[in-house]
């Protein structure tokens, strides 16, 4: 029993420690560099679509503006991490996902769009649910 004791503590110590070193990870001149980097991509993503057509440019520049989101709020858990943190990326995933998808959705007419639409949406809606309740979870374990 105390063996068990003694291992949880030990756990938990390093569990701790090792948040505390996560948070202090970057500092804001990191941060700012980091996100600038991202930007900097995003923005040559978004004019790499510029030759493009159509809808298949509207696809390009949503994809570009989906990677940006996803990637922003990736650097955002990485500087303050947490359950919020977890769940705002998943969202971000998620949202990307749904904005892409909408967009591919154009291609199509009539009907077959409605539909397309109405799926994409369908999955959106489990992804945000799927990602509320990856957080409850995470909160479950950490308790």
């Amino acid at each position: 029993m105390n063996k068990h004791l003694i291992s949880l503590a030990i756990a938990i110590g390093f569990g701790i420690a090792g948040n505390a070193l996560a948070a202090d990870a970057m500092s804001k001149d990191a941060y700012k560099a980091e996100k600038d980097k991202i930007e900097a991509q995003a923005k040559a993503e978004k004019k790499a679509c510029d030759p493009m057509k159509a809808n298949t440019k509207d696809v390009c520049q949503a994809e570009a503006k989906a990677k940006e989101k996803i990637s922003k709020a990736d650097l955002d858990a990485k500087n303050k991490p947490g359950a919020k943190a977890d769940e705002k990326l998943r969202l971000m995933k998620a949202e990307g996902d749904y904005e892409v998808a909408k967009e591919k959705c154009e291609d199509q007419q009539g009907a077959a769009a409605t539909t397309c639409k109405k799926d994409a949406k369908a999955v959106y809606d489990k992804a945000k649910i799927t990602a509320k309740q990856a957080t409850a979870a995470d909160a479950k374990t950490k308790s």
